[in-house]
């Protein structure tokens, strides 16, 4: 998935049994990091038993499995330049890389039974990671070449599942294990499409011109929430068509979308500015978690909100905000049981940049 939170720092998954596969790679151990107890914000009263799972680098987009056994998640732990994933238990003990360390990855998710994950990688490309955007070009997201991977949960036996050659990743697993939703630019565009966990029965779900990206599936699989913009005049239309063009997308100003699991009933959730994404489901389905900076569009600060699923062109007042650290949370998600929320933060941070993964005790 792209990433908001390096922008939020500096200024703010071919079939399964086909594709590129390689030797396994020998896993690197890498030593388990203590959970360590913090209290949560005050104002924070949702929160409660607010652990940290990683200390050190930079690590997001951290999802659970479907039994909350294990987490699995990107990051730049080990001195690694750009991101790798990981799995570790759901306690942030026996953390364990099971990409090959080649290029970049992002948007990792178990699958079910727990003996294979897939994400997005650029390995196919090149073992080195990926050209970092000119910071002439202002606030912009890299459209890496990602293709989706799968491997097993101890590293071994990588295997190519799409190859389309350019950005393909963002990839969230259907309730019931069957489907991956997920954003590719693989017909020219930002768009969103579905797939069988085996690479087959692939449908676009969107056709407006313009990012439509970080897709999530409902606790019940029959909607989509997702976040987009559509570019309103020509201007913006040549802007983006330029961007893209450069492989880069400028994602500024982005709201949610809600549909239907096969694209229909297309509506815009949210209607409150600046930039809001990383969205997922309340385990009720009725409401949407996600992180947004539309309080100060310009700044690195990005809190968590929830707001009703139901509703149609929200504005702010119609937001519940959930945290109220002054720099970066994100990446929101609720164990199944909804009796835990896990994300991302730049809270406690030892020196600037750095984001770990926190969870707490979610009271309703």
């Amino acid at each position: 998935m792209v990433r908001v939170r390096h922008a939020a720092v500096a200024s703010a998954a071919a079939v399964l049994l086909f594709g590129c596969s390689r030797a396994p790679t020998p896993l690197v151990p890498i030593p388990a990091t203590a959970v360590v107890q913090r209290p949560p914000e005050a104002s924070e009263r949702h929160l409660a038993n607010l652990r940290q799972l990683t200390d050190g680098g930079e690590n997001a987009e951290a999802y659970w499995s479907a039994d909350a056994q294990w987490i699995t998640w990107q990051s730049t732990r080990e001195g690694r330049p750009c991101d790798q994933q990981y799995v570790m238990r759901a306690d942030g003990s026996a953390p364990r890389r099971v990409s090959d360390g080649r290029g970049k990855t992002t948007c990792g998710w178990i699958l079910p039974g727990n003996t294979r994950v897939f994400f997005g990688s650029s390995t196919h490309a090149d073992s080195a990671c990926p050209t970092r955007p000119d910071p002439s070009k202002g606030y912009v997201w890299p459209l890496d070449r990602f293709d989706i991977y799968t491997a097993g949960i101890d590293g071994r036996d990588q295997r190519r599942l799409t190859a389309y050659g350019v950005y393909t990743a963002e990839g969230v697993l259907s309730p019931d294990g069957k489907r991956i939703v997920f954003t590719s630019l693989k017909d020219g565009d930002l768009d969103i499409y579905t797939m069988n966990v085996d690479g087959t029965d692939v449908k676009r779900l969107t056709f407006t011109e313009g990012y439509d990206g970080g897709p999530w599936w409902s606790p019940d699989g029959t909607q989509i929430v997702y976040r987009a913009h559509h570019p309103k005049d020509s201007v913006e239309l040549r802007q983006h068509r330029e961007l893209l063009a450069q492989s880069l997308v400028r994602p500024s100003k982005v709201e949610l979308y809600v549909m239907n699991a096969d694209g229909s009933n297309q509506r815009q959730l949210t209607n409150v500015g600046g930039a809001n994404f990383g969205p997922s489901w309340t385990p009720d389905g009725k409401k949407v978690i996600f992180a947004s900076n539309h309080m100060n569009p310009r700044s690195r600060n990005f809190e968590l909100f929830l707001v009703d699923a139901s509703k149609s062109m929200a504005t702010a007042a119609d937001l519940e905000q959930l945290t109220f650290h002054p720099e970066f949370d994100g990446f929101p998600m609720f164990s199944p049981d909804g009796s835990k929320l896990l994300w991302a933060s730049n809270r406690h941070a030892r020196k600037p940049g750095e984001t770990n993964l926190f969870v707490a005790d979610w009271i309703p």
